[in-house]
């Protein structure tokens, strides 16, 4: 097992204007000559964390982060106007040719992963190879499971606390419920109430065992604000997608390397996601696919036995030329 680089710095960084309304933060590490590599965060509205460059050896990869629009540095902040999935997939192009990159590996887990595929079914001829972690695929499916009914079964203590933020006559749906309070600009103190309870809920089932360390990522209101505005945003929205597209559509990128990470016991983005997909793409009969299910895990990337697994893929994919 390859272990986190230890800290490094930033070679360069700055902010790309993607339209006449957004502006998305940008930072590159590790070699200018190196294997291109972009990081997806999760989300949407996440934003990328100084620690998630550690995955990339900086002698070998030429890394590069961004924060998706509305998110972390990004303006404006927690912004949902032109804001849709396929508007970050141009973001990634835009990036892409503004740094001058032919080709790079992706890397996404969660709703990171959603992204990669999404990005790389519009342009496999820009990828090397994905890595991707915890799939979620945005199917309704998916989303009715955790936000509605399903994983409330194994985690009902804190589903209380977000079923709670809303009165019991819209409870049918959930989703939709947050999604009109927390687009009321109107009324801050319920804006952000919602905000900490949709957030918090997320936070609290992310991993096998429940940290409170990470649960408090949620105290921070600005950051559960865009993580809660722009999750909700997009699910009510269904990702502007067709229902499963990306599982449908996986079959334009199973000529390329592909290593599929996902926690057996992860609740928030369950297991049957990345199976499906792994089928899609043609299963064992693929030799392009590495499909690890890591039996001790949950949700999160920073679950000691997914690190280990996302580690060394990135070593694995130290192999490939740009």
């Amino acid at each position: 097992m390859a272990p986190v680089y230890p800290k490094f710095d930033v070679t360069q960084s700055g902010h790309l204007q993607v339209s006449s309304i957004h502006s998305i933060y940008w930072e590159e590490c590790g070699t200018p000559t190196g294997v291109p590599i972009v990081y997806l965060h999760g989300g949407p509205g996440g934003g990328i964390d100084d620690t998630d460059r550690q995955y990339f050896d900086p002698a070998h990869y030429r890394s590069v982060l961004f924060d998706q629009r509305g998110s972390g540095r990004s303006t404006p902040h927690a912004s949902l106007e032109e804001n849709t999935t396929w508007h970050l997939v141009g973001d990634i192009e835009k990036l892409r040719e503004h740094l001058n990159v032919d080709k790079w590996l992706v890397f996404g887990g969660s709703w990171g992963s959603t992204l990669a595929l999404a990005y790389a079914e519009s342009h496999p001829d820009r990828c090397l190879g994905l890595i991707v972690r915890g799939i979620f695929t945005l199917r309704r499916e998916e989303l009715l499971w955790y936000y509605q009914q399903g994983a409330n079964f194994i985690f009902p203590d804190y589903f209380e606390a977000y079923r709670n933020a809303i009165p019991e006559a819209e409870r049918g749906d959930l989703m939709e419920a947050y999604y009109k309070r927390l687009t009321n600009d109107d009324d801050e103190d319920e804006q952000l109430k919602c905000a900490d309870a949709w957030s918090r809920w997320e936070v609290s089932t992310s991993k096998l065992i429940v940290d409170p360390a990470y649960i408090a990522k949620a105290d921070d209101p600005e950051w559960a604000l865009a993580f809660a505005r722009i999750e909700c945003h997009y699910f009510v929205n269904g990702g502007w997608m067709r229902d499963g597209q990306l599982v449908g559509d996986a079959p334009k990128i199973k000529h390329l390397p592909i290593t599929i990470i996902q926690g057996r016991y992860d609740v928030v983005c369950p297991a049957k996601t990345s199976w499906d997909l792994y089928q899609a793409l043609g299963g064992a009969a693929n030799k392009n696919v590495d499909y690890r299910l890591v039996g001790d895990a949950g949700h999160s990337a920073h679950e000691t036995t997914i690190e280990e697994a996302l580690m060394d893929a990135v070593e694995k994919y130290k192999s490939i030329k740009p």
